[in-house]
């Protein structure tokens, strides 16, 4: 079985499953890495090919990780936005939606170049993102975490203690 994390970009999804990872002995893999390995930049991919093929992208990972075992996997912000992933990584996981409010997502991104969505204004595009987001994510966990004031190691160790 895998461990799925999910949320909006800032939430913590590859600290977090670094820690667990760490902490499990588990295999850790992040979207938007393997991605990155495979066809370059996210920036490029964004400004070269749109948002859609990079979605497209992002699917034909969710059927590669569905088939593995053991894994911590953190997902980009947008990657279970689409039905289809989100049943891809439930074949073989258990979601975990780490969920934080505008101010913690904000004081995480700040200065952050290299995510296309927050081109133009962090604050305003998160403020945009939020409300779509967070119950799209609600209705694709198995399980929310809150990770506002938290440590890492100490939301690690929540999702663990979750587990079947």
């Amino acid at each position: 079985m895998n461990i799925v994390l999910c949320g909006m970009m800032g939430a913590g999804k590859t600290s977090v499953g670094q820690a667990i990872a760490a902490l499990s002995g588990r295999r850790f893999a992040d979207t938007d890495a393997l991605i990155e390995e495979k066809y370059g930049k996210i920036t490029d991919i964004f400004a070269q090919r749109g948002e859609g093929y990079f979605r497209d992208l992002e699917t034909e990972t969710a059927r590669e990780l569905s088939a593995a075992d053991g894994l911590v996997v953190a997902t980009g912000g947008g990657f279970v936005l689409r039905a289809e992933n989100c049943g891809l990584l439930k074949k073989n996981g258990k979601i975990f939606f780490l969920r934080a409010q505008l101010p913690t997502l904000l004081a995480r991104v700040e200065g952050d170049t290299s995510r296309p969505l927050l081109q133009g204004g962090a604050e305003k595009k998160l403020r945009e993102l939020l409300p779509v987001r967070t119950p799209v994510y609600e209705r694709a966990a198995n399980y929310i975490v809150d990770t506002d004031g938290r440590g890492v190691e100490d939301i690690a160790r929540e999702i663990l203690s979750r587990l079947p």
